[in-house]
């Protein structure tokens, strides 16, 4: 009896998933992107830049190489390296097209990465850009991505543009926990209800985002969300909350070339946010746990144990979970393992609560951040 309510339950729990949470399971690729004004606005473009010298160079390069037609620069902000950010970056751009700002010490009450933002914003503002594109340094941008971001806001009349752009899948590690990564978040932030106005849900992919200057100005400018972890979400339902419009999308061109070599670099990563969506709420953290068990891990128990019905939730569960391998390039044989992933995840969202409890949260290059 037991089994039939679990198996039940966790059946319930997939139907409504793959047929009532905006259809986030499809990995749909992003949508045309429209036409650019006659004009072309300006852009100003902000990368925070932590010990990022490995990378950094190919980030600035890619964003050298736009196609875009208006004015567009960028300003990189060196917060604190110790290995020789800047010099890699400058090495990889003209002065002209690159601007490279010592980053002040983090006051109270602020993250490193948006004191960082918010100092490269204070400086690109001096031009009176229509955008700020803010991304990472790890981001390479294919050439035409800049004038299709600027074309899908004016095209469609959003404040806010993202990319969750394709993430490093090479290594053993990569291939067992990414595409589990972007399935998860889709399943938290549907990109579908994010562009819908009749429904509260915002969120943003930080690694690439284009916002309108007034936007951002409107909402009170990175301050707004000064001590945020989950940051690029922050601003997207700030954005929302002023009545904004936002579009997230999928974007097979531009690439995180973070490497991520074992597992535990990926926990480290995951653990860096996870507590944070739950509020840092210990009553949130034992409902999620009970609630990814019935999700994840009872299924394949149930249906192990001869039960039909967490068999057919098992076999929905991997349904679901196809798309997002594909998208990566993954074989389908993956898909039956998506409990003990999701085990995984679960087990990083435990040690980020530890973590935050022993004063640890938000552990970044070697910086624990004081989160909101």
């Amino acid at each position: 009896m037991w089994l039939d309510s679990v198996g039940a339950a966790a059946l319930g729990i997939w139907l409504y998933l793959l047929l009532g949470r905006g259809g986030f399971w499809r990995m749909a690729h992003s949508a045309a992107a429209g036409e650019l004004p006659r004009e072309a606005p300006a852009v100003a473009g902000v990368i925070p830049a932590r010990n990022e010298a490995e990378v950094v160079g190919r980030a600035i390069a890619s964003l050298a190489k736009q196609t875009y037609p208006g004015a567009f620069h960028i300003v990189l902000v060196d917060d604190a390296s110790e290995d020789g950010t800047a010099d890699a970056a400058r090495a990889a751009a003209s002065p002209e097209f690159l601007t490279v700002l010592r980053g002040a010490p983090v006051p109270a009450g602020w993250t490193g990465k948006l004191w960082a933002v918010s100092q490269g914003v204070g400086e690109a503002a001096r031009s009176a850009p229509d955008y700020f594109l803010l991304t990472d340094a790890d981001i390479v941008h294919p050439p035409g991505g800049l004038r299709d971001l600027v074309a899908l806001a004016e095209s469609g009349g959003y404040d806010l543009v993202s990319w969750m752009v394709t993430l490093r899948c090479q290594s053993l590690a990569e291939r067992a926990l990414i595409p589990a990564f972007v399935f998860f978040f889709f399943l938290l932030y549907p990109p579908a209800w994010i562009r819908s106005t009749r429904h509260r849900t915002a969120g943003a992919a930080g690694g690439c985002l284009l916002i309108r200057r007034q936007t951002l100005d409107r909402i009170g400018g990175i301050a707004r969300i000064r001590g945020a972890l989950i940051d690029d979400c922050a601003l997207a339902r700030a954005v929302k909350q002023q009545g904004g419009r936002v579009w997230l999308g999928l974007n097979t061109e531009a690439r995180s070339i973070r490497e991520y070599r074992t597992f535990g670099e990926i926990g480290r990563m995951i653990s860096r946010t996870a507590f944070t969506e739950l509020r840092h709420s210990g009553l949130l953290l034992v409902g999620t746990i009970a609630g990814m068990a019935l999700t994840y891990l009872a299924p394949p128990v149930a249906a192990l144990a001869g039960n039909r019905f967490g068999a057919a939730a098992w076999a929905l569960m991997s349904l679901a979970y196809i798309p997002a391998l594909r998208f990566y390039g993954r074989s389908p044989l993956w898909a039956p393992l998506l409990p003990l992933i999701a085990a995984f995840y679960l087990g990083a969202t435990v040690h980020s609560a530890v973590a935050w409890w022993r004063g640890r949260g938000g552990m970044w290059k070697g910086r624990a951040q004081a989160a909101e």
